[in-house]
């Protein structure tokens, strides 16, 4: 049965940013308890035997195959571009040459 103190949930209010009065904090103390009781449920569950689960699914393998394929062409990428230069897409500089 986990027990919170009054200054533990002072201290997640105050992490949070929350003011809350001394009957609110009283009553999130019986909540917090309960979360975390109910929480600890999972601990009675026996898994002895139980194998780890990766995924919900039998999935073996769902990746397509990786297979080269032709691109499209450099002219027809940067048909709508802004600006090119050198066959290359053009922007804006992001750097100052004294960070370069």
């Amino acid at each position: 049965m986990a027990k919170v103190t009054r200054e533990e949930v002072e201290h997640i209010a105050n992490l949070s940013r929350l003011q809350i009065s001394d009957d609110e904090t009283e009553k999130m103390q019986g909540t917090l308890e309960s979360i975390l009781n109910f929480a600890n449920q999972i601990e009675e569950a026996d898994t002895e035997d139980i194998e780890p689960t990766y995924h919900v699914l039998d999935l073996q393998n769902v990746l397509r195959e990786d297979k080269a394929s032709e691109g499209i062409p450099q002219e027809e990428a940067l048909k709508n571009a802004k600006e090119t230069e050198d066959g290359q897409f053009k922007v804006p500089s992001i750097m100052n040459e004294e960070d370069a």
